[in-house]
């Protein structure tokens, strides 16, 4: 038998969300169950993490910055293939076709900066290779560090990025461009830490 029939699967169960959770989508917290179960630790980023801090008219995919290292990303491929991911057709303009011939492993997850997939009737957006200079994006230490801890059922406890970061993601769902404002924070970052490295080598 082949291992992904023994892995946990996405299930439709009713909802038991804490107070203040209960406008969450029953798929959002199957998508999130089904996480957890197979062990993925991620930030919640896009319009889910907006929805659990009380955004209750927003909708969209669950999306996700997967910690960065090799056992947890294939983990993520793994969980990902055994429920047949493939690239949303309405996405990026891919074709039925190049969406049937998808095969997820550790390498595609973290090379490639962003994955728009459907699992059955289920939209989940991976957003790996965060951080990277040329995307102006923060790194999932950085959204790890400003995040915070929601429990949304009994057991179901997901780290939400923190307002400013879900905005960033949310941009660049949009738009596919992140917010100028953190590359500009990163330019000025940059220059400041060049000045005081000048200055010490005066001194």
């Amino acid at each position: 038998m082949p291992l992904f029939n023994r892995l946990p699967r996405i299930e439709h169960q009713t909802p038991n969300p804490t107070k203040g959770q209960e406008h969450l989508r029953p798929n959002w917290i199957a998508v999130l169950r089904w996480l957890q179960a197979h062990k993925v630790e991620y930030v919640l980023v896009g319009a889910v993490a907006e929805a659990v801090r009380g955004n209750t008219r927003i909708d969209g995919p669950v999306a996700v910055v997967p910690a960065p290292y090799r056992r947890n990303l294939e983990r993520l491929a793994r969980a990902l293939n055994a429920e047949h991911a493939r690239v949303r057709v309405d996405a990026n303009g891919v074709s039925e076709a190049e969406a049937s011939l998808l095969k997820l492993d550790h390498d595609k997850l973290a090379e490639n900066t962003r994955w728009t997939l459907r699992c059955g009737s289920h939209d989940v957006d991976i957003e790996s290779g965060v951080g990277a200079a040329s995307n102006g994006m923060p790194s999932y230490q950085e959204l790890l560090y400003e995040a915070g801890k929601f429990e949304l059922e009994p057991d179901l406890i997901v780290e939400v990025a923190a307002p400013e970061d879900i905005e960033h993601f949310l941009q660049l769902r949009r738009t596919g461009k992140p917010p100028e404002i953190r590359i500009i924070q990163q330019q000025k970052a940059s220059a400041g830490a060049q000045q005081k490295g000048e200055h010490r080598r005066a001194s």
